[in-house]
């Protein structure tokens, strides 16, 4: 059964309700789009390397979300992976800003693998306030309000309690740079997690869904070295209110333009992580 903003278990009301109700609503409307257009034939293109993928569907669905949310709210800016790659300018004020991304998990969207999943933040005074995340093909609507927590089809979610990282999975992505040096790297910090004894790792190519397996108690740690702001604003609510905790490889806290994360259900799992891991420098989302 489709899901809708009638499912949600939230209380009502807050102070960007409509905003929250309006991203729901076209996030399963650009899910709809998604899951149609992942059987049909599809035009696709490269931005930063042949690992980093584009489809009309992506500008298809982007266009849509910033041109109803713009009729809403006209004051509002965005953030949005497209307009990024168009030469956008990443920058977060204190404004009500949107941080889209219209498909998460490209390369699987192009192969017609299933986890894809379309992902809506919503930050104000470069707080974040809620993000919505529709995985369209299993009709799975997350959902996370700041304070108000965070739910899977009005069921709320509930990070694991993990903190031994030899009883731990632990969730990754290799991120777009396919060149020596950072696969080597890539393969390093893997490696590392697995000799401490990590029960797996595991990459699905989502990013966003990625988080929200994490949000949900199926996994108990994420890293990423490489991911942007929209693959992150929406699960980092998500995540938080779900009891988890989301911050800087450093070990400090979250910078949502640094690309880079890690994300567990416990502070010590992902201090754990972090201390386990070598940089990969990836620049950061506002200076490019």
């Amino acid at each position: 059964m489709k899901p809708s903003s009638e499912d949600e278990a939230a209380p009502a009301g807050g102070p960007w309700e409509e905003c929250f109700e309006a991203a729901v609503q076209l996030a399963l409307r650009a899910g709809q789009i998604i899951k149609k257009a992942l059987s049909e034939e599809k035009r696709v293109s490269t931005k930063t390397s042949a690992a980093d993928l584009v489809t009309e569907t992506d500008h298809l669905v982007e266009d849509l979300i910033i041109s109803e949310l713009q009729k809403k709210f006209p004051s509002h800016r965005f953030i949005a992976e497209e307009s990024a790659a168009a030469g956008a300018k990443c920058v977060l004020t204190p404004s009500p800003t949107w941080i889209v991304d219209p498909i998460d998990g490209t390369c699987n969207f192009v192969h017609r693998f299933p986890t894809v999943a379309v992902s809506i933040g919503f930050a104000v005074d470069q707080e974040l306030e809620f993000g919505v995340i529709y995985h369209c093909t299993e009709e799975r609507l997350y959902t996370g309000q700041r304070g108000r927590g965070a739910f899977c089809n009005g069921q709320r979610l509930q990070v694991s309690g993990e903190t031994d990282i030899s009883k731990a999975l632990v969730l990754t992505e290799i991120g777009p740079r396919r060149d020596p040096a950072t696969l080597k790297l890539f393969l390093s910090n893997m490696e590392r997690l697995l000799h401490a004894k990590a029960h797996g790792v595991r990459v699905i190519g989502s990013s966003t869904l990625a988080l929200c397996l994490l949000a949900s108690g199926a996994a108990d740690a994420y890293y990423q070295f490489g991911l942007h702001c929209w693959d992150l604003a929406a699960a980092t609510v998500i995540i938080r209110e779900a009891g988890g905790i989301v911050m800087d490889t450093s070990g400090g806290p979250l910078d949502l333009m640094s690309c880079r994360v890690v994300a567990a259900g416990t502070r010590e799992m992902a201090t754990l992580i972090a201390q386990a891991l070598q940089t990969i420098n990836y620049g950061r989302d506002d200076e490019k």
